[in-house]
């Protein structure tokens, strides 16, 4: 008798600083692997510092790894719009520049569906008092970030930043999800 299990699936998703996203996806069941780094630019292999500059084209994204018969694609989307503000251009708080836009990089015809499909349930809802603005493009590359961007928050949480910025959004997720943390 063969699995029948469907195969783990990729999100690629931008919304703001990767530290964040990544900070927050590594503690949502069904995920099974988050790795930070670059996409949706021009330049092969972008470092951190050309990336920082804003002019390669790359956001600061995550890629996710997800088990889809523990979690949905949808359900995905929904943590992402949960954490962030999808309502700003290429901004995030205090993190200005186009490498800090919201935006959804999907790996098949079936994920782009299921984000615009959601966007404009979110935006008929008036979640937000303007509408969203994440930006939809097919994955075209994705560049790992250094490893030390790789589990940022996990090994330097006492770091300002962190404290500042990623804690208070790990906390909130923490607490709107409770139900779906890994055990």
């Amino acid at each position: 008798m063969t699995d029948q299990r469907p195969a783990e699936e990729l999100a690629t998703l931008g919304g703001g600083c990767f530290w964040c996203l990544e900070a927050v996806f590594d503690q949502l069941a069904g995920v099974t692997d988050v790795v930070s780094g670059y996409a949706g630019g021009h330049v092969k292999n972008p470092s951190y510092k050309q990336v920082c500059a804003g002019n390669t084209g790359h956001a600061e994204v995550v890629q996710v790894r997800f088990d889809p018969a523990r979690l949905s694609y949808r359900d995905l989307l929904e943590v992402f719009f949960s954490i962030h503000d999808p309502t700003t251009l290429n901004r995030q708080g205090n993190d200005v520049g186009p490498q800090y836009r919201s935006v959804i990089f999907y790996h098949s015809p079936e994920q782009e569906r299921i984000a615009r499909e959601l966007i404009a349930e979110l935006n008929a809802a008036r979640r937000w008092a303007q509408p969203i603005v994440t930006e939809l493009s097919p994955i075209s590359a994705f560049y790992p970030a250094e490893d030390y961007h790789q589990e940022y928050f996990a090994q330097n949480g006492g770091q300002p930043y962190c404290q500042f910025v990623v804690a208070p959004k790990v906390a909130k997720f923490r607490k709107q999800y409770a139900d779906r943390l890994k055990g």
